[in-house]
């Protein structure tokens, strides 16, 4: 099987957790390959993403490395087992990377929280209201290029309209509500949407006041989706040149505290509607 020259997030993805079910089993890449019957560099370019790994071989890795987590080993067997590219392909070399991976792991979430303290949540946002943040960015983009940056990040929004849609729940700061990208009229019409996207079933949307004052990780926009498992979670940040994506378990485990004592911060979804509705009201 020929090597990957750019391995998918989720390839490289499935391949960390190799690495880590041989690293607690306290096996060298070159030791696993011996059981394997295969060269430790081939052990090293499956972990890496570089190398394909079949369903059957996760299992027996599994297998090798005394993992008796089922629930787990049969969510990395599902992972190995997909076939075929994701539509956001078609957008590879045309937006970030990190746009990419991002998509790629909203499509195969089981669930999403999200905290945004400058902007609205990118899965609910208005074309008018994406089109005026994309603006905005310095270099600034072409016409052909914000066109290109538009159409990804609408079409993102599909996994809220699937057939087992999305179950998002959205934490959304006071500031992101003020911020009149585009101008008042455009922010109106986001505002409007987003009181309808709160009626979804799948969909929850809870504000952050400035009265709630500080809470943690107030900086930045914070992303915590749910995997199948999960060891599988994964936490997104926005960061100065893109994203940045956090798997560690310890690190996951920080951001699901992060998340609880932002929510404690939140008005109900009752409250909240009630707060947007007079925010757009106002404008």
């Amino acid at each position: 099987m020929p090597q990957r020259t750019a391995p998918t997030f989720r390839q490289r993805r499935l391949g960390m957790e190799l690495r880590k079910m041989r690293e607690r089993a306290g096996m060298s890449a070159a030791q696993a390959g011996q059981v394997l019957g295969a060269e430790g560099a081939r052990i090293s370019n499956m972990e890496s993403g570089r190398l394909g790994v079949s369903e059957e071989r996760v299992r027996l890795l599994a297998d090798i490395y005394s993992c008796s987590d089922r629930a787990y080993v049969d969510a990395l067997a599902a992972m190995a087992a997909e076939r075929g590219r994701g539509w956001w392909e078609e957008y590879r070399g045309k937006v970030a990377a990190g746009a990419l991976d991002l998509a790629e792991l909203e499509h195969h979430a089981v669930a999403l929280r999200n905290v945004q303290v400058m902007y609205l949540p990118g899965l609910l946002q208005t074309e008018a209201y994406a089109k005026a943040v994309f603006a905005g960015a310095e270099p600034e983009p072409t016409p052909a290029q914000l066109r290109t940056r538009l159409s990804y990040r609408l079409r993102r929004r599909d996994v809220l309209d699937r057939v087992n849609p999305l179950r998002c729940t959205f934490l959304i700061h006071e500031t992101a509500l003020m911020m009149r990208f585009g101008g008042s009229e455009v922010l109106r019409g986001q505002l409007e949407h987003l009181l309808e996207a709160s009626e979804r079933e799948n969909v929850t949307v809870r504000v952050i006041p400035f009265a709630a004052g500080s809470f943690p990780n107030a900086g930045s926009s914070t992303m915590y989706v749910h995997g199948p498992v999960p060891q599988l979670d994964t936490v997104q940040l926005d960061v100065t040149d893109g994203s940045a994506f956090l798997d560690a378990e310890v690190r996951l485990a920080t951001f699901r505290r992060v998340l609880e004592r932002v929510e404690e911060k939140a008005l109900t979804v009752e409250g909240s509607r009630d707060f947007i509705h007079a925010v757009a009201k106002e404008l």
